[in-house]
This record gives C-alpha cells, sequence and structure tokens, in this order.
C-alpha cells in the first residue's frame, strides 16, 4: 500500500531535532511520496537539501504563500518563485491564494500575487497549490476569472461545503482532505460521501492540524494513514483502496 500526502512541510523547525525518524515512520507508514510547498524564498534550500536527501520521496512545489505577501517584499519574492520555476523542476505552483484570517490589509496584493502565480502555472502547464483561509469568495474570484484547461491543481486543507466543494472541482481541482476530516466540527465529513473519490487526494499539512487522535499536538506525514481510514469509514471501503485512489489521483494532478 503507497500512500501520498501532497502537502506537507517537512523542513519545518519542529522537526528540527528528528527530521530522518519523522521520515522513516511516515515510509513505515506507507507514506512513500511527500510533496513539498514552499512559503517563500527564506526556506528553498532547506527544501531542496531535502529533495537530495530522499530524492525517490519527496516532490517540490515553489510558489509564495500568501501569508508572506507584503508589500516592501513581495515584488522581489516573486521574482525569486519565477528565476526558480525556470531553473529547477517543480511539480507545482503552490501553496499559493489569499489569507484574511491574519491580514485583510494585504488582499490587493495577495490577489496579484495569486493571479501572476497562477499564470505562471498555466504556461508552464503545471498544477497549482491552493491555500485559502477565511478567503473562498475573494479566492475563486481570481480562480473564475483565470478558469482554463490549463488550470488545475488542489485546493489544499478543503474546509468549504458541499456547495464549495462543486465549485473548485469544476475549476480542476481536487479537494485536499486531511486532518479536519477526523474532527467532530469538522463538517466536511457530512458531505464527502456525495463526492466521487476521484476528486479527493490526502495529506497531512504537517506539522499543522493533526488528526485525531493527536489533535492539538504537532502533525507528521505518518498520520497520512489516519486521514485515510477516516476516508474509508466515510466512503465505506478498505484504507488499501482510498490508498490506492487518492495516489492515482495525486499522479494524474502532478504528473509523477
Amino acid at each position: 500500500m503507497i500512500l501520498t500526502d501532497t502537502h506537507t512541510h517537512l523542513y519545518s523547525e519542529e522537526f528540527e531535532t528528528e527530521r530522518d525518524a519523522m521520515m522513516h515512520r511516515a515510509f513505515e507508514a506507507g507514506v512513500q511520496r511527500l510533496f513539498v510547498p514552499s512559503i517563500d524564498s527564506s526556506y528553498t534550500q532547506k527544501m531542496l537539501d531535502l529533495e537530495a536527501h530522499y530524492p525517490h520521496n519527496v516532490f517540490l512545489m515553489m510558489g509564495l504563500h500568501p501569508c508572506y505577501v507584503k508589500p516592501e517584499t513581495f515584488e522581489k519574492e516573486l521574482a525569486w518563485v519565477e528565476e526558480q520555476l525556470n531553473s529547477h523542476t517543480y511539480y507545482a505552483v503552490g501553496e499559493i491564494g489569499i489569507d484574511l484570517y491574519w491580514d485583510k490589509t494585504t488582499l490587493a496584493i495577495q490577489q496579484e500575487a495569486f493571479r501572476q502565480q497562477i499564470r505562471w502555472a498555466k504556461a508552464r502547464k503545471l498544477p497549482i497549490n491552493i491555500h485559502c483561509r477565511e478567503a473562498f469568495d475573494e479566492v475563486f474570484d481570481v480562480l473564475e476569472s483565470e478558469a482554463s484547461a490549463e488550470l488545475f491543481g488542489i485546493f489544499h486543507c478543503f474546509t468549504g461545503d458541499f456547495e464549495q466543494a462543486q465549485r473548485a472541482i469544476g475549476l480542476g481541482m481536487k479537494l485536499g482532505i486531511g486532518g479536519v476530516a477526523t474532527f467532530k466540527n469538522g463538517k466536511i465529513d457530512q458531505f464527502l460521501n456525495q463526492i466521487d473519490i476521484e476528486h479527493i487526494v490526502l495529506e497531512t499539512d504537517a506539522p499543522y492540524l493533526a488528526p485525531v487522535p493527536h489533535r492539538g499536538k504537532r502533525n507528521e506525514s505518518s498520520y497520512t494513514v489516519l486521514v485515510a481510514q477516516k476516508l474509508a469509514e466515510i466512503y465505506g471501503c478498505t484504507v488499501a483502496e482510498i490508498a490506492e485512489k487518492t495516489t492515482e489521483n495525486s499522479k494524474n494532478i502532478f504528473g509523477i
């Protein structure tokens, strides 16, 4: 059984003291494919080092996270993203999007950065990996204005309702499902069985959003199996079937 974690911050400082042990636990749990999103340029070298150390298991994305879109630095950061996309192999542009939880004052430049990175992805036939927090309307506004056959990817950490799920799928997105599906108040477990499994991929967002029974603690990629177990309950099938189908879905998105 091969599981794919489509969104894990393996370079996080929270893994600094035991990163190799954490990776070994993931492999033992069957998590053989780990996709790592970018936040900003300060993490690029750590990402490249991880890829070099685990060349058959770690696959990188490149993008500027919306929380790091700042007036004084975002143009320089976007230039770095473009330079990296032109000089190294990345499997998606991400994580990109809009976050209005922390700072609403940067909405205009978040929209600008999101749109520019979508266009780079489309030009390179790469998927996007979307971050959306308290910004569904704003994210959909940009996505719908950029909709085309070249627009596809993953709506990371999807926490919307059924209508928003259908809207995202209609725009070429898979839904990234992680620990929130195991929360009592997570809500998405109430309608996921109405969505064909072909539209679902697994993720952890480690070290954040650990699934039950680890909720509130540090998350890690080995816990992907706990998300798969929850989805097996929801869809009335085996964990092996969830692993097989969601890994196939991830290959369709990332091309690897």
